[in-house]
């Protein structure tokens, strides 16, 4: 596999480059980019299976380099200091992301879990969902990995989220049910940002599709599909503020 690296950093790019020379034979870096200019330059002569992407450079960031590109071809692995905001970002579209210092083992991750990709033929979005997401306005999508695939969904379409184990089951306003491969600790944190909230430790709810709340010791949310569930005492303040907000 072709690889090209962007990021503004010298020695970012020396070392990154040197990693994956020595950690991950199958993959030759061939290009190098230092901004979102010379970054998609190197794209589209190199043409690569892989694009370590660092998000935030001079004159604009990653994602604006991939609103940049009609077509993309190619799996994204974003580079970055650690940035909470950023990271649930990346995680909503279920995208590979090195956190710096670059960890060796992190990295022989994300290029192994790109070659199984490969090999069964498939290749996720999760760069077009992200530059999907970083536009102003857009609505907002989520990729759900399941047992079969993946899932591209509107946020704004689910009504809430179920524990069943070490998987979440995600319940929608229209549709089946679907069975994704991740805990509900996981999407409580990635779906924090839209007023998403756990109310139980089995449940996270989208508030929006809440029709009626019974009183009780943590009482109950009654969901638009009439579904019913329970309020831990604990989180009850917390639901009540949001409604009054």
């Amino acid at each position: 596999m072709k690889a090209v690296v962007i990021d503004d950093e010298k020695d970012s790019r020396t070392i990154l480059a040197a990693y994956v020379q020595k950690y991950c034979p199958e993959v030759t870096v061939c290009g190098f980019g230092e901004s979102v200019a010379t970054g998609l330059e190197a794209i589209r002569q190199h043409d690569p299976d892989i694009v370590f992407l660092d998000i935030e450079m001079p004159y604009g960031n990653g994602f604006d380099l991939l609103d940049q590109l009609d077509d993309i071809r190619f799996e994204t692995v974003f580079v970055t200091a650690f940035d909470h905001y950023a990271i649930r970002a990346l995680n909503q579209s279920a995208a590979y992301y090195l956190l710096k210092p670059i960890a060796i083992d992190e990295l022989i991750q994300a290029v192994e879990k790109i070659k199984a990709e490969r090999a069964h033929g498939t290749q996720a979005p999760h760069a077009q969902v992200l530059a999907h997401n970083a536009k102003t306005g857009a609505p907002q999508k989520i990729m759900l990995p399941t047992l079969e695939g993946f899932e591209v969904v509107a946020i704004d379409t689910i009504l809430y989220c179920e524990a069943v184990d070490n998987f979440t089951r995600f319940h929608f306003e229209a549709g089946p049910p679907l069975l994704i491969c991740r805990t509900l600790k996981y999407f409580d944190d990635v779906l924090a940002d839209h007023r998403f909230l756990r109310i139980h430790r089995s449940h996270v709810i989208n508030p929006r599709f809440v029709v009626r709340y019974t009183k009780g010791k943590g009482g109950y949310v009654t969901m638009k599909n009439n579904q019913v569930l329970e309020v831990s005492p604990a989180k009850k303040q917390e639901l009540l503020d949001l409604f009054e907000r």
